[in-house]
């Protein structure tokens, strides 16, 4: 062994261990028809002037203000007054404005935000402050000469969406949104010309995106696209877009915003080149307070006219995989995904034919993979009790080299003595850590299964209103009870090679495993509290089957001649 180092005990890997499962915890953590083209729009109008035209005395005249075209100029559409169209079927509600032929809010309806409401993606807070809506144009070249996001358009509905028109003799834009019934998917259209001539525009959705009312929403929202080459997708988060706008541009599998849960991405068509473009907003949170935080925007762009296909709702692989195999990618199982995947897998099963509840579901599974590894953790035993027995052993030695530095050259023979005595007894110093490798991929893989299936997003157990969010209750009861579990495991189990130093720090392992969890998932903290649990029955059953091993006898000492 090199000069200056020493093997880590089991209790100094057990502490590197929970010191990576706090790391990350922290960093962790926060397809329809074509509607019409205005062309065709612009002629309709034209003809339905002129029946008004013919029309009796006395008829109700329209919310728009149409006149015949002169000297070739487009039709004049122009609402005379606001209008605030909903379009609603089981799945979302849709509050549009024709002024800017923009969307005030955009409800799912099978999905609540923490205040019990329908979730609304759009952060009204935010795009009052920015005095923007989602949808709203932005130009990037030549603008019109009017100014389209504060026009009053005129309104069409039909039975799959609806339709804004404005013309006002030079500029001529339109806006469609058409909902496939039963999916999450709206196709849009948006085209702006002046003079006869195609101005390239953006559609933006700034201020946030999402469900606002999670603890520090903005962290967990990003702009996001899928280059076709690509298995899992870019994102931006707002800090990347502080000092200005970030654009980028390709033939993308799609484009748009995320949260943890949610997304609202663009799906263009094959060989579309979509451009886009990462905004970041500083604005005050919680609301109309006096701290700022980045919230972020993006900005869809197709050269010409934007005509794409929009997947707005929740990140569910079944959902997902349904639109666009390649749209699961959204949901970001990272470096674990070998692990959290069938976990998350097993977790439904469990929920849908045996125990019809996602907490019960997570105790269960954490039963059964403790077991699974009962044979390691026999074996692991064994080990600490033979560690425990050597302990007058491997006092004397420590008595030996007491006062020895650990760059003193005796400090490698104090080693190798002690490692000579493990290899004597059949013991491996590093057994009792096994279990707890083993267990780290388990708790890494469930912190992902709580962070983005969005199937346990709000799932109740008993006092717990949303497993995939800390406890509500001024004081958290799961954190608490795994602390005590925690103590009462550790007390119980052998200490090996430990002196009163190291079991003074050992006692601080509960208090430090307690503040990293008081604020993790109740999901989590259910899972490793259920490990303790089954922990302390496996430890009651290992003392009584498991004798301690004898004391190995001190050599006796050769008399002098």
């Amino acid at each position: 062994m090199a000069e200056g180092k020493k093997d880590f005990s089991m209790e100094q890997r057990l502490l590197l261990a929970f010191v990576l499962m706090g790391a990350v915890i922290f960093v962790s953590q926060y397809l329809l028809p074509k509607s019409p083209t205005p062309a065709a729009q612009q002629k309709k109008a034209a003809e339905t002037a002129k029946k008004q035209d013919a029309a009796p005395a006395g008829t109700p005249a329209p919310a728009a203000a149409a006149a015949a075209p002169a000297d070739g100029a487009p039709a004049v559409q122009v609402a005379q007054q606001a209008e605030f169209p909903v379009f609603e079927n089981d799945l979302y509600r849709v509050k549009f404005s024709n002024k800017g032929a923009v969307v005030m809010e955009w409800e799912l309806k099978k999905f609540k935000d923490a205040t019990g409401k329908l979730l609304n993606l759009v952060n009204d807070e935010n795009a009052t402050q920015l005095g923007t809506r989602p949808f709203t144009y932005q130009y990037k070249d030549q603008k019109p000469s009017a100014d389209l996001n504060e026009k009053l358009f005129t309104v069409t509905r039909a039975a799959d969406g609806i339709t804004f028109n404005y013309a006002d003799g030079a500029t001529v834009a339109h806006k469609s949104f058409r909902f496939t019934p039963g999916r999450y998917l709206a196709e849009v259209d948006s085209a702006i010309s002046e003079k006869n001539v195609n101005l390239t525009h953006a559609l933006i959705w700034r201020g946030g995106f999402g469900d606002h009312t999670v603890p520090k929403a903005y962290a967990a929202q990003f702009a996001v696209y899928l280059p076709p080459s690509d298995s899992s997708p870019t994102t931006f988060e707002s800090a990347k877009a502080k000092d200005g706008p970030i654009t980028n541009a390709g033939s993308y599998v799609f484009a748009g915003l995320q949260d943890q849960y949610f997304a609202a991405v663009a799906l263009p068509k094959p060989g579309q080149t979509i451009e886009l473009t990462a905004l970041s907003d500083s604005l005050p949170y919680p609301a109309k307070s006096k701290d700022f935080m980045p919230f972020v925007g993006a900005g869809l762009s197709i050269a010409g006219r934007n005509q794409f296909t929009m997947f707005v709702g929740p990140k569910d692989l079944d959902l997902l995989g349904e639109t666009d195999k390649r749209l699961v990618s959204l949901v970001d199982w990272g470096w674990f995904g070998w692990i959290g995947r069938p976990l998350f897998a097993a977790l439904r099963w469990l929920d849908a034919n045996v125990v019809h509840n996602w907490g019960w579901s997570i105790i269960l599974l954490t039963i059964v993979i403790n077991t699974a590894l009962i044979p390691l953790s026999l074996s692991s035993m064994k080990s600490m009790k033979k560690m425990q027995s050597l302990q007058p052993e491997i006092q004397r030695i420590n008595d030996k080299y007491k006062g020895v530095g650990f760059n003193d050259p005796k400090k490698q023979d104090q080693n190798k003595e002690v490692m000579d005595l493990y290899n004597k007894h059949g013991v491996n110093p590093a057994g009792g850590c096994v279990p707890m490798l083993l267990q780290f991929p388990f708790f890494i893989g469930f912190y992902k299964v709580l962070n983005v299936a969005i199937e346990l997003r709000g799932t109740p157990w008993y006092w717990v209103h949303d497993l995939s969010q800390p406890e509500t209750i001024p004081v958290r009861i799961l954190p608490l009870l795994m602390i005590g579990s925690q103590f009462y495991l550790q007390k119980m189990t052998p200490a090996s090679g430990m002196d009163p130093s190291q079991a003074r720090m050992m006692l601080l392992m509960p208090l430090m495993m307690g503040f990293l969890f008081y604020n993790a998932s109740a999901g989590l903290v259910l899972y490793w509290l259920t490990g303790n649990l089954f922990g302390i029955g496996k430890q009651l059953l290992f003392n009584k089957i498991i004798p301690a091993s004898p004391a190995p006898q001190p050599a006796a000492k050769k008399k002098g001649k």
